[in-house]
């Protein structure tokens, strides 16, 4: 399994002007939420470019939540309509970053609702 990583606000790459700082910031950010007890894969939960990513990165940060740094998987993302399941080419990259986290956090995943359709 390749080494997931996950990002800090002064970890991330470089892809575009970060206003008031010195290095530029990403170009885009997607942020996803799971909860397998009301569907059976992540959603794509915001979605934007430039000053939105930034807007989005610095929400996650505040937040405690990892970031994952990954340009190719980011721009299939970003296609995916707000409030849509993820699309099945990004299904495996997503699971490994999530497992990743759990992992991290210490924290199993949480139990699917058997009701939910897989």
């Amino acid at each position: 399994m390749p080494d997931i990583d996950t990002q800090t606000p002064d970890a991330l790459p470089s892809d575009g002007p970060r206003p008031g700082a010195a290095e530029p910031g990403p170009d885009i950010a997607v942020a996803l939420r799971y909860d397998p007890r009301r569907a059976a894969t992540p959603r794509v939960v915001a979605s934007g470019r430039g000053a939105v990513a930034e807007q989005i990165l610095a929400a996650a940060f505040a937040a405690g939540v990892r970031v994952r740094a990954d340009a190719d998987l980011a721009e299939i993302l970003a296609a995916v309509d707000v409030d849509s399941e993820i699309p099945l080419e990004a299904l495996a990259a997503v699971a490994e970053i999530l497992s990743y986290v759990y992992r991290a956090n210490g924290a199993p995943p949480p139990p699917a609702d058997p009701g939910t359709t897989r």
